[in-house]
């Protein structure tokens, strides 16, 4: 498909092919009778998606049956402790330039009007080196972060909004030739427009009907919908406004991205200039999560597509050295959620194979392949391709 489609274009598109599926679980989650899993061949001895310490989690993205996925699977990682607390006398405080500092129960937060959100997110750490286990989608529900700050009013002066977890760790400090130690709480910011702006950005309570776990937050948290999981601040313990913009660890220092501009890329070529970034929202990406044999002895390839929101104008599939061919897109995916889709693959031939799947927007935004993120010098934000192993 050449050419960009206008998102009117977009959704009577997706508006047609709803309608033309009568099958409701089209995709996933009710896996046929007959079916079975091909396993993957580039799967690590050690990939260990529940480790034995239980301070992170995984998600075995061969689990996945269907849009949601399950509490008890849904991926997790923290930086310092998992802390507990109780909920009967838990307070989330609204500090710094509000018109009225407020402290609010749990109880306070759920009298207010509910929202529910689809919301997908990985962490910005996800890559095929995780096997892209460091992500997950599920519905949370909680109240809307611009009626909580009007409830204790915003000052002019305000510009940014700093969420404080009760998460907190010991970090060093470093100011020129001194390093302090010293003991921060986890906290993330964003700009006032992005908090008032937004009507999906939630303090969540619940996640898929259930009160929020241990692992994901109890008794509040952040969710951010269309940004990497950084930004979704567990374990709630204050919002604070405030005119300066925020500085600390995990904002300033440790979640950035530098890329090479100009020049050979090389740091030590005088042509080579850098271009550091904050991580925020969610770069496009695919990936092919499990391959399912008919029993026709036709193939079925299922993976995901997650990106910030912005509507997608296709998901495709390749397998080896030919030619990109289109894959389906479950209608029920929403704005937010990650997007499954479905490539049926016939005639396969016995041996080993090479599955890889690519998103594009309807911007034109292509998800780029590992050598086109050579430039990238960090880690983090790692969008690529993932090209998979199979034997059938």
């Amino acid at each position: 498909m050449s050419g960009e489609l206008s998102r009117r274009e977009t959704l009577k598109q997706a508006m047609a092919l709803a309608a033309a599926l009568s099958v409701p679980d089209w995709v996933l989650p009710a896996l046929a009778q007959g079916e079975v899993d091909v396993p993957f061949t580039d799967v690590p001895d050690t990939f260990n998606p529940r480790p034995a310490d239980g301070n992170r989690r995984s998600l075995d993205l061969r689990a996945i049956n269907g849009p949601i996925t399950p509490n008890d699977q849904f991926f997790f990682i923290q930086h310092y402790d998992r802390p507990e607390i109780d909920g009967g006398a838990y307070k989330l405080k609204l500090t710094g330039l509000v018109e009225r500092p407020v402290e609010l129960s749990l109880a306070d937060i759920k009298a207010m009007k509910p929202v529910d959100i689809v919301c997908g997110y990985e962490c910005s750490g996800n890559s095929p080196g995780a096997m892209q286990g460091l992500s997950s989608n599920a519905r949370f529900t909680g109240v809307r972060l611009r009626d909580v700050l009007k409830r204790a009013g915003v000052q002019e002066k305000a510009r940014e909004v700093v969420f404080f977890g009760t998460d907190r760790g010991n970090e060093d400090v470093v100011f020129r030739q001194n390093t302090f130690k010293v003991q921060q709480q986890f906290a993330r910011s964003i700009t006032i427009e992005n908090a008032m702006k937004s009507s999906e950005a939630l303090l969540a309570y619940a996640m898929n009907g259930q009160p929020l776990d241990r692992n994901h937050g109890f008794p509040l948290r952040v969710i951010m919908p269309g940004w990497y999981g950084v930004a979704n601040v567990k374990w709630l313990a204050e919002v604070h406004l405030q005119e300066a913009r925020f500085l600390g660890n995990f904002q300033a220092r440790w979640y950035r991205t530098l890329r090479a501009v100009g020049g050979s890329g090389d740091e030590k070529d005088p042509q080579t200039q850098f271009v550091e970034n904050e991580i925020t929202r969610l770069n496009l990406k695919s990936t092919v999560a499990r391959v399912r044999k008919t029993p026709s002895g036709d193939l079925r390839v299922i993976g995901y597509a997650l990106n910030d929101g912005t509507p997608l104008r296709s998901v495709e599939v390749k397998v080896d050295n030919g030619p990109w061919q289109p894959a389906q897109l479950d209608p029920s995916n929403t704005k937010y959620s990650w997007k499954l889709f479905s490539y049926s693959w016939k005639g396969a031939s016995p041996g080993e194979h090479t599955i890889v799947s690519r998103a594009t927007d309807i911007n034109g935004a292509v998800q780029p392949t590992a050598d086109e993120l050579a430039r990238k010098k960090t880690f983090l934000e790692n969008s690529s391709q993932f090209p998979r192993k199979i034997r059938v």
